[in-house]
């Protein structure tokens, strides 16, 4: 009745209804597209803090990079901790001299300079920094190294939701700044570090590698091009009008927190050395960490800031300072300005104690880690002093600044703020010390074998720089009482050779835990040789730390350190000598199995009715292949007037050996050959297998019978294994002695940081 009233029909209302909602839902999509498309388009809202003058040095660059993009960008900054303070040169001015309107100033330090008013300074700033972040609401805040400040800066963010960009994460130094460091790096969502390391340390520490940009350091984009700066004017400034460039020396040191008093002990034998060396210094107060009140007290007994060799200064601004340091003779201190931006102009440098332990650093730099005497320093800058170092590019290209403006445009609101993670491997860092540098880093390595006895002293570099060989005695107590003696005198030699023994490495045969230093279990080459504590008897009688390992695990250890498993993930050594065997590396570590069986390749079975094993199986890769299997068939031959060929003879009182068998092979004997065919085709069989377990990228055949087999072996792959193994590299070492070599590296590996 009400349809037909109003003048339409059921199906004409019900067609206008399906239009008007159409045209409601049309609009509705083009607010939306409208609204992210304005989103889409906003500029990035960043925050930049900064605490104190070194880090603004870093971050003035980026500073300055954002600022020129304001079409994309939206720069605040936000000024806390010793920038505000008037003893530390009230270096804000320096912000505001650079043209950045400042935003927020925050007096966030309690003077003290203790440990307990660092604390109280990060809850003062974690009390203040909030409501600067709610009134700022940047969507990215920008926060620079390792200090304490920085460390409250990126909680604020962290727990405010608010993104954080973190520079120079992923580098290693020392005491605390390494743990705040890698706090902030759990803290941030962003990272761009300086090196190639650095950003390895963070994809170990499981940050998401497509949130790592490797830019360099900020700084360098700035001190590539200041050395060629007028700079006499400025060394005037600060050194008087006599200065010469190359003939003043730039000190600065700063409190190692984690240890205040020998830091301030080691600041007294710094200045001691300073006055005694007599040149023109410019010396810089330390920074605002615990201990550098009393390290100033340290400069005013000593009379520096009146001293006429010394210039005692609070601040000096980051330009002027890279000129100071750029044409300084040398650079003393513990600064990370030392280690870092001085290797830029190739500036000498002498890095004092622990506070930039683990950094990597250009050959300019000279480490005194236990600076603990006057002379030890003055030994350092007489080394150091007026030397010219090539220019280091370790830690930057110069082109940080633009690298870093694109990441920032790269950043997208839309991605959530939680983080993902990885776990993959780190590498290794090595760098030189005041204290070995008249001395070889060393190891004393023992070889363990079924005939000799032979000790080396094996270099960092894996030069053997002595050998000792014995024969190896039958019994137990002899043995030992050989071992002891041969290392006393080795290492008694090695204080003439100028090498510093640092541990002893043992390869021997056998199953072995190397956890507790005990021979579980030996080969028959070697008798009473099982239950057998090594290491007790001869870290006791030679005050060392002791590795031991199984032989064919310590040749894997030496491909890993010194042979071409160096930088190889996993793979695989074979040896082939008197026995058989080997050690298997993966994830770039020596796999040893729950049993220290890992790694037993000679007593793979490649047939169930081969010849007898001497571990007491049959068909062994070893009762085919080994030194001793070959000796066995060649006196087969020999016995029976098979072996010898025209060209060969055999003296009456000779053994009939391996070496027998392949030169008959050589010479045209068909029986030879064959035998060493079967003996290659079962290694091959048994690496197959291997290769099919484990998937290595490379197999290393080592040991005197490698270059006889590798052909075989490979030929035995192609027709064998599987289509994704037939190509698989098989290699034949060539390190001299991989025994040694081997043992040597349990010891050098462990003296940088290795894990073994």
């Amino acid at each position: 009745m009400r349809l037909a009233a109003s003048g339409f029909s059921e199906r004409e209302l019900a067609v206008n209804s399906i239009a008007e909602g159409a045209l409601y839902f049309e609009n509705l999509s083009r607010q939306k597209a409208t609204m992210e498309k304005n989103i889409n388009q906003r500029k990035l809202r960043v925050c930049v803090a900064t605490c104190n003058r070194a880090d603004y040095s870093k971050l003035a660059p980026i500073m300055f990079g954002i600022k020129a993009e304001p079409d994309h960008f939206e720069l605040s900054v936000v000024v806390i901790g010793s920038h505000l303070i008037d003893d530390y040169g009230n270096t804000y001015r320096m912000i505001e001299q650079d043209d950045f309107d400042i935003q927020a100033r925050l007096h966030t330090i309690v003077r003290g300079e203790d440990e307990a008013s660092m604390v109280e300074s990060v809850g003062l700033a974690l009390v203040k920094l909030p409501d600067v972040l709610n009134r700022l609401n940047p969507d990215i805040i920008v926060v620079h190294g390792d200090r304490f400040d920085a460390l409250a800066l990126a909680t604020s963010a962290a727990l405010m939701n608010i993104r954080i960009l973190h520079i120079e994460g992923g580098e290693v130094s020392g005491t605390i700044d390494d743990s705040i460091r890698h706090s902030i790096t759990k803290l941030a969502h962003y990272h761009v570090c300086c090196t190639r390391s650095a950003e390895q340390h963070l994809i170990a520490m499981c940050e998401d590698h497509d949130r790592i940009l490797l830019a360099g350091c900020p700084s360098y984009d700035k001190l590539l091009s200041v050395k060629n700066k007028d700079y006499m004017s400025v060394l005037k400034m600060w050194l008087g009008d006599d200065v010469k460039s190359r003939e003043y020396i730039v000190a600065l040191q700063h409190p190692v927190t984690t240890d205040i008093k020998h830091s301030i002990k080691m600041f007294e034998f710094t200045l001691d050395a300073l006055l005694s060396f007599n040149k023109r210094t410019l010396i810089l107060f330390p920074n605002i960490d615990a201990g550098s009140k009393e390290m100033v007290r340290v400069m005013r007994k000593k009379g520096v800031e009146h001293h006429p060799n010394f210039r005692a200064v609070k601040h000096v601004p980051f330009e002027q300072f890279t000129q100071l340091v750029a044409h300084a003779g040398c650079m003393i201190g513990n600064s990370s300005c030392g280690v870092r931006e001085a290797g830029a102009f190739g500036t000498p440098v002498i890095n004092l104690g622990t506070r930039q332990t683990g950094r990597e650093t250009g050959e300019n730099v000279l480490h005194v880690r236990d600076a603990d005497t006057q002379n030890k320093i003055i030994h350092a800058l007489q080394l150091q002093f007026g030397k010219r170092y090539p220019c280091s590019k370790i830690y930057g290209d110069g082109n940080a600044v633009p690298r870093i403006v694109k990441f920032l445009k790269s950043v997208s609101l839309d991605e959530p703020l939680q983080k993902k993670f990885c776990f993959p491997p780190v590498k290794e860092s090595i760098s030189q010390d005041i204290d070995h540098i008249l001395e070889t880093l060393s190891a004393l390595a023992v070889d363990l074998g079924g005939t000799n006895l032979r000790i080396g002293i094996v270099s960092m570099k894996g030069e053997i720089i002595k050998k000792y060989v014995q024969p190896n005695p039958k019994t137990y107590e002899d043995r030992i009482e050989l071992i002891l003696k041969m290392c006393i005198d080795a290492a008694a030699e090695a204080v003439n050779l100028n090498c510093r023994i640092l541990g002893v490495g043992i390869s021997t045969g056998g199953r072995v835990n190397p956890q507790e230093g005990i021979v579980l279990h030996s080969t028959k080459l070697i008798q009473e040789w099982s239950s057998v504590d090594l290491r007790t008897p001869i870290s006791d009688t030679l005050h060392l730390p002791v590795w031991v390992d199984n032989d064919g695990n310590c040749a894997a250890l030496a491909e890993r350190k010194f042979g071409q498993g160096k930088g190889i993930e996993d793979f695989v050594t074979v040896i082939t000598g008197t026995g058989i065997g080997g050690g298997v590396v993966h994830n770039h570590e020596l796999v040893h199995g729950s049993s220290f069986c890992a790694g037993e390749l000679g007593h793979i079975m490649v047939s169930f009715d081969g010849p007898e094993c001497m571990c007491g199986s049959s068909g062994c890769v070893e009762a085919y292949a080994s030194g001793i299997a070959l000796q066995r068939e060649a006196k087969k031959l020999h016995d029976d007037d098979l072996l010898l060929v025209e060209g060969m003879t055999v003296k009456n009182d000779e053994s009939v050996s391996a070496i027998h068998l392949i030169q008959a092979a050589k010479f045209g004997n068909t029986k030879a050959a064959n035998i060493l065919k079967t003996a290659g085709t079962a290694l091959g069989i048994g690496i197959i297998n291997i290769l099919h377990t484990i998937n290595p990228s490379l197999v290393i055949l080592s040991g005197v019978l490698a270059n006889q087999y590798v052909n075989v072996v490979k030929d035995v792959i192609r027709q064998r294994g599987l289509a994704s193994i037939q190509d698989v590299n098989v290699v034949v070492s060539n390190l001299s002695d991989p025994a040694l070599l081997g043992a040597a590296s349990m010891v050098l590996d462990y003296t940088t940081r290795r894990t073994y």
